[in-house]
Formats: C-alpha cells, structure tokens, sequence
C-alpha cells in the first residue's frame, strides 16, 4: 500500500506539473516592430526583448516585423523573422490562448495601423482560436507617455553637454497618416522643455531646413545628434550621421557647428521600455472581444 500511495504521490505531481506547465504556455507575447536588418541596430530590439522575458518568466515571447523589404532581405540572408500573421499562426502552434501583443511602434501612424488591420482579419478569418488578444498601443499615445519618453530621453543626453549646446533628434516621420502632427506635438513639446533640444524628420512636414535655420539663429557652436527611433537603423547612420553632403551631420558641419552623434536606438533606454511594458501590462483593448460603443 505504500508502493501505491507513493506512486499515486508521484503521479499526482506530475499532473500537476503538467497542468502547470500547460497553463503557462496559455500565455502568451507577441512583439511586433516595424524591424531592423542591420546588425548594428538590432541592439535596441534585443534589449526591449530582454525586458520582457524578465516581466514575464516562462512565458513564449514571439516576434514580428511589419516590413516586408526588411524580413524579405533577411530571409535572403538565411534568416527567417515572421510577418504578423505568420507569428499568430505560431503563437497558436505553441498553444497560446490568451496573447498580449505589443506594438514597438513610435506612434500610432500607418505601420501601427497596418498592423491593427491585419490583426483584425487574422481572427475573423480564424475565430475561436485565441480566447484573448490584448493589444498595446505604440509609445507615443498619451500625455503620460509624452511625459515619460522625454524624461528617459532627457536623461540620455550627454553629460558633459553645456547650456549653449543643442541637441537634434531624428525622427522618421511620415507623408501619409498622422505621423506629421504626432512629430510636431513631441517636437513642440522638446523645445519648450529646452529650448535647445530639436526634433525634426526625415519624412513629411517637420524637416531638418527649420532646425538648422533656428541654431544658426542661435549661434550654436556645438550639436549633439541622436536618434528618435526605436532602433539607430539606416536613417540613423547614413541620414542622421553619415558623411554624405545631404546628411544632417554634414549641412552642420557645413554651417561650422561642431557635431557629436550618439547612435543608440531609444529600444535601449530602459526609460522607453517602461513605458512599452505599461501599455503591455495596461491595455483592455481586447481584439477578440471588442466592446461595443455606448
């Protein structure tokens, strides 16, 4: 009898483990930005990834490009990134029914809603496999958020900058979507904080033109340039810092400005990471389950 109640014991606890063990592959992250193919930037996604699997232990975290040129030219390059639906298809594969999905998006421009669309039509194509998707909104969606990024962006700068020099931050901005009055908001926002901190875009209406106008206006001596984009990609290195005629680095050269760049991706700042976890944590947004408008 006791043979038998230390196998009934034992048993017991592998059922246990077992239950346990299923319950928590029941949860689930998915991860999409809009991608990186340079190994340089991958840093910044990296350490975002990394900040998740420490919110939260023994718990698949998969990831997803919204780029197609990007995952296109690794896949080339032998390695395979999923598109959103691909990584739905796998998170249902490794058993997942209750899915976080965070956007890594600066803002909630076009690839944010791409990205909310294809959602959609993923689980009206295949309803009933996910109990639950929650999804996170972008870093930049809120007063809060605004508050927060520019305070871990702040805290950033260099410490040995001086009250007479400037610093520029590259966005990537947009022609199409709201992106434009988004990058004014924040920009708006930067400069009265301090005067000398400007944020400026490769694409749409903000433009580096005004920014270089106003520090030749001021007198500036010195610039320190970073990017404003989850990960110090292509724009960062060749836009931002490059030493092409066109770079931003180069018309202040040009304009006889010194120039600093600090090429790290806001992925990185442990500050922006909060925040992407708190709209994790936060969201009530359920994709599967939407709420009806009063």
């Amino acid at each position: 009898m006791r043979h038998l109640a230390s196998f009934l014991s034992s048993l017991l606890l592998v059922l246990c483990l077992a239950v346990s063990a299923q319950a928590a592959s029941a949860n689930g992250v998915l991860l999409v930005a809009f991608g990186t193919s340079m190994d340089s930037a991958k840093p910044a996604l990296d350490d975002i990834g990394n900040a998740y699997a420490k919110a939260y232990p023994d718990t698949p975290i998969v990831w997803a490009y919204t780029s197609d040129i990007i995952r296109n030219k690794l896949a080339r390059e032998g390695t395979r990134v999923f598109s959103v639906r691909e990584a739905l298809d796998e998170c249902a594969r490794l058993g997942i029914v209750n899915l976080r999905v965070q956007s890594l998006h600066l803002m909630p421009a076009e690839e944010y809603t791409m990205m909310q669309r294809l959602l959609v039509r993923d689980l009206s194509l295949k309803p009933g496999r996910f109990d639950h998707v929650w999804l996170g909104v972008p870093l930049l969606e809120s007063r809060q958020d605004l508050n927060d990024v520019m305070d871990a962006v702040f805290a950033s700068f260099p410490r040995e900058r001086k009250a007479d020099e400037a610093v520029v931050l590259m966005g990537h901005g947009n022609n199409r979507g709201p992106a434009d009055l988004a990058i004014a908001c924040v920009a708006t926002a930067l400069n009265e904080k301090d005067p000398l901190v400007y944020l400026a875009a490769v694409e749409g209406a903000n433009s580096f033109d005004s920014v270089l106008a106003a520090l030749r206006e001021k007198k500036v001596k010195k610039v320190y340039l970073q990017p404003f984009m989850i990960v110090a990609g292509d724009h960062a290195r060749n836009d931002l810092a490059g030493a092409e005629e066109d770079s931003w680095a180069s018309q202040l050269k040009a304009a006889g400005m010194e120039v600093e760049a600090n090429l790290t991706g806001l992925g990185s700042n442990p500050g922006v990471q909060k925040v992407f976890l708190r709209h994790t944590a936060d969201t009530k947004d359920d994709l599967a389950h939407p709420k009806k408008a009063d």
